[in-house]
């Protein structure tokens, strides 16, 4: 069965001086300063000792942040793990799990290891989620719904009742709406988790908290979806957060003056590239997200991306179908995103 696997291939970090990182969506601000005190402070104290393993503490501020209780919110390390944990637990049948053509494609890598069926539902032709494709009019059953909102890699965002007609469609199955991006733009679903006990929604502190590097996940969900998570971690680590990645999430949620200031900055610079993208040709698609999809109609998206990573900039690609042609495009600091612009003049002239 391991040879069958197709493992999750995560965006390039290549070791290269001075290179305008854009192909993975950090965020390019750096943690608040608060965040940086807690962990120094944890790390000079209790190290020996293992973490709690509930993560109390962040499972509090979590809560008070979306006004749940604490008992709402599972914890895991990294967002990623957080999505296995309810891959596992939610959707081991024998029917399909449905899930966009286009979108994370970490969510078919959990299929093929756990041997869930999977029924890809293809986005509109203009790359918009079609809720209606959900729905299963001769009764025929799902193991549940998977989805990303804003969606990866598009960027296009869901409204929020349209999110609620997709939870009623499938009302005896988990609903997972995966929000990695919401803090740029998105509706968050995290005000319909009490009317819907098949909604479990997912965050990460890796792009709107400024904290990839410290691997941080968590869900959402009425008690008994977040007892079955809890169930599945204890079964598998019942450490997945060390001492620093507890007080350092902590810290990211008591300051959100700054997590205000950081993410407006991101949607600010995102508005201003797209404008010049467009000025440059580009065709690009409405984006809640920390970066934007973009395609020029007259030129190769893979010659594009190889070409500014000769320059110093980094872009994502993939070779797949319906997205080829298009790049995602991480939104930098504004000093970053002049420099990509600056190199794509430099590429398109060349390729005029």
């Amino acid at each position: 069965m391991v040879n069958r696997l197709v493992p999750y291939v995560p965006g390039e970090q290549p070791k290269i001086d001075n290179l305008v990182k854009l192909n993975t969506n950090e965020n390019p601000y750096p943690p608040s300063p608060r965040v940086i005190a807690a962990i120094q402070a944890a790390a000079q104290q209790g190290l020996q000792l293992y973490p709690d393993p509930e993560a109390t503490a962040l499972r509090q501020a979590i809560a008070a942040q979306h006004g749940l209780a604490a008992q709402h919110v599972f914890l895991g390390n990294g967002s990623d793990e957080v999505l296995a944990h309810a891959f596992f637990a939610f959707f081991q049948h024998d029917c399909p799990l449905l899930m966009p053509d286009i979108s994370y494609s970490f969510y078919k890598v959990y299929c093929g290891l756990y041997g869930i069926p999977v029924e890809t539902v293809p986005l509109r032709a203009d790359l918009s989620l079609d809720v209606a494709a959900y729905a299963r009019a001769d009764g025929a059953a799902v193991a549940g719904v998977v989805i990303a909102n804003p969606n990866a890699p598009t960027g296009v965002g869901l409204p929020l009742r349209q999110v609620e007609q997709l939870l009623r469609l499938h009302p005896q199955r988990v609903v997972l709406v995966d929000e990695a991006y919401v803090d740029f733009g998105g509706e968050s679903a995290m005000p319909l988790i009490a009317q819907y006990p098949n909604l479990l929604v997912v965050h990460t502190l890796s792009k709107s908290r400024s904290l990839a590097g410290l691997r941080v996940g968590f869900a959402c969900g009425q008690a008994h979806l977040i007892t079955a998570l809890e169930r599945v971690k204890n079964s598998f680590n019942s450490y997945p957060l060390d001492r620093l990645a507890i007080a350092g999430g902590v810290a990211a949620f008591e300051d959100q003056a700054y997590f205000e200031q950081t993410r407006r900055a991101v949607m600010s610079s995102r508005e201003g590239l797209v404008l010049a993208l467009e000025d440059m040709g580009f065709q690009v698609l409405p984006s809640q997200a920390n970066f934007v999809f973009a395609r020029h109609p007259q030129h190769d998206a893979a010659g594009i991306a190889a070409a500014l990573r000769a320059r110093g900039v980094l872009v994502r690609h993939f070779k797949l179908p319906r997205i080829e042609q298009f790049l995602r495009i991480s939104i930098g600091t504004p000093a970053q995103c002049d420099a990509l612009l600056q190199a794509l003049d430099s590429v398109l002239a060349g390729l005029a």
